[in-house]
């Protein structure tokens, strides 16, 4: 899914990335209806969604209601300081989703943020050295 709305440039309000796993056993449609519902609680409950990236279908680390394969979404998305309870609202409404069998919302960090921001403007990124042996 492409951009759900353009990043506000300069914008003061803490960064997320939630990243929800959709049960594999729904067909197309109605895994794009759960993407798309998700997307527009979010902006429903104050978030500026700027990304939703759909990276199908994904073996599982370990079986989750004794299932291998999920539907991983990440989604990124600005929530304001002045959204009281916002991001416990959208938590809540996650959990209580029976097609969602897992969740997780990360608060970006600076360096999160211009890492997310070099990315999406397809910059080349910071080679990091290996660390040095010395014996």
């Amino acid at each position: 899914m492409a951009d759900a709305q353009a990043p506000a440039s300069g914008s003061k309000d803490p960064m997320y990335e939630l990243m929800y796993i959709i049960n594999p056993v729904l067909n197309e449609d109605q895994t794009k209806d759960i993407v798309q519902r998700v997307t527009q609680y979010l902006s429903e409950n104050g978030a500026a969604v700027e990304h939703v990236e759909e990276n199908g279908s994904q073996r599982l680390a370990y079986p989750i209601e004794k299932k291998r394969n999920g539907f991983y979404v990440v989604a990124n998305f600005r929530l304001p300081k002045a959204a009281n309870g916002g991001l416990l609202k959208i938590e809540r409404a996650l959990i209580i989703n029976d097609d969602i069998m897992r969740h997780m919302v990360l608060r970006y960090d600076a360096k999160m943020e211009r890492h997310y921001q070099a990315q999406r403007a397809g910059k080349d990124l910071p080679k990091i050295a290996p660390p040095v042996q010395r014996a």
